[in-house]
């Protein structure tokens, strides 16, 4: 039922990628925006090409629907009044671009009454992505190879699990919640979408995001993925994460996991966010 969009989303993040490598082959320069959550945040003209190049061409596809971009001003009223939202991060994970260490993804997401149902995350320096729509399972596509299904662990000890966790934005806090959960190893990663995959390749089990400075966009095309693939995400506290909401802002973190695992990961969570403070944040589900 999702075959056509799943089609155009898979060439438009191929058309990005292109164009994103484009830029990567050449001196990038980087300049700086201020981001939703009022941070200032690196951008750069490939981000917003390929931002250009993957709305313009969701807008032809499908004139229906809403789409939120990292790179466009939000159509809020649109959006909210829309059951299908295509949701942008043209590239995610800048800061490896600029670095031009491999470490960023093009993600497209699509949700259906705040629910992602459709995925693909590419990464263009690895010529690979994954993708994934409801009820169909999740696959990794490499080298133009044929696609692999993917299936997370069943691993449920956390001393055998290895945690992905962020490259940059570490905290002392989230050091003291590795220790408490006896983790076997870590594996660090620039992109939300990249951390997701390690868990759907099988190389990590877990995966934890203490802050509040995620947005939709990270999210959204790599969730579906995970899900597909047999796993799940939730916030920290273990409640759904939405997309359609007033507030892109993932305000209550992201905990990624196995299926096995997640359940038996918020418990263990819980005590530990009491004890470092870590409080439930509410987003805004409408214009204030």
């Amino acid at each position: 039922m999702l075959e056509k969009e799943l089609e155009i989303a898979i060439a438009l993040a191929k058309r990005a990628g292109t164009a994103i490598m484009r830029y990567y082959a050449r001196e990038i320069i980087q300049e700086e925006k201020i981001g939703v959550d009022n941070f200032a945040e690196p951008v750069t003209a490939a981000d917003r090409e390929a931002s250009r190049i993957i709305t313009n061409g969701l807008a032809d596809a499908f004139p229906d629907d809403a789409i939120l971009s990292e790179e466009e001003i939000d159509d809020t009223d649109r959006r909210l009044a829309s059951n299908r939202v295509w949701i942008i991060d043209p590239i995610d994970g800048t800061s490896g671009f600029i670095k031009k260490n491999g470490d960023f993804a093009v993600q497209i997401g699509l949700a259906e009454n705040g629910k992602p149902v459709v995925g693909v995350v590419l990464f263009p320096a690895r010529n690979a992505f994954y993708y994934a729509f409801k009820e169909n399972g999740a696959y990794l596509v490499e080298n133009d190879k044929a696609p692999v299904r993917m299936h997370v662990s069943g691993e449920t000890d956390f001393s055998k699990m290895n945690l992905a966790v962020s490259r940059n934005h570490r905290s002392p806090n989230m050091s003291r919640i590795v220790r408490e959960f006896g983790l076997r190893t870590e594996v660090q990663r620039g992109s939300v979408g990249l951390k997701v995959g390690l868990i759907t390749e099988r190389l990590c089990d877990l995966y934890i995001h203490l802050s509040s400075r995620t947005k939709s966009w990270d999210t959204c095309g790599p969730q579906i993925i995970l899900e597909e693939s047999g796993g799940r995400m939730t916030d920290i506290f273990g409640q759904p994460m939405r997309y359609d909401l007033y507030d892109v802002q993932n305000h209550n973190g992201i905990l990624a996991s196995n299926d096995s695992s997640h359940l038996v990961a918020v418990d263990t969570l819980r005590p530990l966010l009491s004890k470092i403070g870590r409080l439930k944040i509410k987003s805004l589900e409408s214009r204030p």
